[in-house]
């Protein structure tokens, strides 16, 4: 899966050092262990915002549903309808919240269809998304009609990717233009959730250790989704939600993450001959924990459709 860390990196390490700045400035050293209580004021009616650089760098820390998908598809392992949400749920969403985690759920599910060419399912995907979106407002943003039409082609297959992929980022940016981050947030956290459920079903059945590493990937991944979704835990929903991912988070506090520097790479990028560091991540988790994480995915993910 995509890992881009540097604007993360260098954001949180200069807000620790900026509170521990001040921390010694201002206390002594008998308080220095104390936590730093942000006031309630400052996580929703008035949040201190999060410059667009990081919030684009967290949310591409979470794959694509297109990503998710090819990862499955390139080792080899077959389409299982069963894996995915069925449109059935859909009137278990019922809020605007329900209905953005949906929009980012079923989003999921539709690169997966997509990526394997299963256009006898596609149209039922659509035709969701599109209710759901129209529901939140932001149904303009999906060409429904060229969708369905390429749907119905496996030939056109690349242009329903890149059409299904630009609605979603037009999606994003329109909600956090127009002071709705939230449901933004909340249609990434969808996303995720989806993406690592169909992860863990294919793990239950394939002992290939790219999945295995991609499971234990979503340590990192699922800290940069909490560090987005608690810029508005003040809201009762996005607390709910916060309080159903932190079991999850508690269980892959046992996953081990290192980062084995690699030799540097040059390549030409853009007619320009440019240094790539190719860092190498090494995941340790041992089997006990990996299934608990796999069981953990999936209680999440059922309680979250309403199962």
């Amino acid at each position: 899966m995509k890992s881009r860390f540097p604007i993360v990196i260098v954001a949180i390490c200069s807000l620790s050092i900026a509170l521990s700045s001040c921390k010694s400035c201002n206390k002594d050293k008998d308080n220095l262990g104390e936590e730093l209580v942000i006031p309630d004021s400052l996580k929703w009616d008035t949040p201190l915002p999060m410059g667009k650089p990081i919030v684009d760098e967290l949310m591409q820390n979470i794959s694509s549903p297109v990503e998710t998908a090819a990862l499955i598809k390139g080792l080899k392992i077959p389409f299982n309808k069963d894996y995915m949400a069925s449109t059935k749920q859909e009137e278990s969403f019922n809020t605007s919240f329900d209905k953005a985690l949906a929009l980012g759920i079923y989003g999921c599910d539709l690169g997966y269809l997509n990526m394997y060419e299963k256009t006898s399912f596609v149209v039922d995907y659509i035709s969701v998304i599109k209710r759901f979106a129209d529901d939140i407002q932001v149904g303009q943003f999906f060409d429904f009609e060229t969708l369905k039409r390429l749907a119905t082609n496996k030939e056109n297959l690349d242009s329903l990717i890149l059409i299904s992929q630009q609605s979603f980022n037009r999606i994003d940016s329109y909600l956090r233009e127009t002071n709705r981050s939230t449901l933004s947030a909340v249609i990434v956290a969808g996303v995720w959730v989806e993406g690592a459920y169909l992860t863990s079903r294919v793990a239950q059945t394939s002992n290939h250790p790219r999945i295995r590493e991609t499971i234990g990937e979503q340590k990192t991944v699922l800290g940069f989704l909490l560090a987005l979704l608690k810029a508005y835990s003040n809201d009762p929903n996005m607390a709910k939600l916060i309080a159903q991912l932190e079991p999850l988070k508690n269980q892959f506090d046992n996953v081990k993450i290192t980062y084995e520097l690699g030799e540097p790479e040059m390549i030409e990028v853009n007619g320009e001959l440019t240094f790539i560091q190719k860092d190498k991540q090494l995941v340790d988790m041992d089997d006990v924990t990996y299934k608990e994480i796999i069981s953990g995915i999936q209680t999440l993910r059922n309680s979250l459709i309403k199962l």
